[in-house]
């Protein structure tokens, strides 16, 4: 069982620059393929970025060049750094792991989700 908690959400200003952390329990974190999802009231959640176990990345492309995501084994800890914000972007972000080793733009590939943390960027 792996439960994750995400932090970092807020309120920022296109342009603007926000860090998710997302921290896990358990002692296997490092065995985890990790993604972020965003989803908006009224839409399906939506693949962000993802780092597998190998550290390899896989990013949307509406995020591409914008966002980067990275893991931190020692801290069982993934994160996602977002720059150049824009209104478009504003969502509920959310955390999520599988215990395989294949990156999954599917949210129904994960096994594990966090309770999701509210980004919103003003124009």
């Amino acid at each position: 069982q792996v439960q994750l908690v995400e932090s970092g959400g807020g309120l920022v200003q296109a342009g603007g620059s926000l860090r998710l952390s997302c921290t896990a329990s358990g002692r296997t974190f490092s065995g985890y393929t990790m993604g972020w999802f965003r989803q908006v009231p009224g839409k399906e959640r939506e693949f962000v970025a993802g780092i597998r176990r190998d550290s390899a990345i896989t990013y949307a492309d509406s995020v591409k060049g914008r966002f980067t995501i990275s893991r931190d084994n020692a801290k069982n800890t993934v994160f996602l750094q977002m720059n150049s914000l824009k209104p478009e972007d504003t969502a509920v972000y959310y955390c999520a792991a599988r215990s395989s080793p294949l990156q999954s733009r599917d949210p129904s590939a994960y096994d594990y989700w966090g309770q999701g943390t509210q980004v919103t960027v003003s124009s």
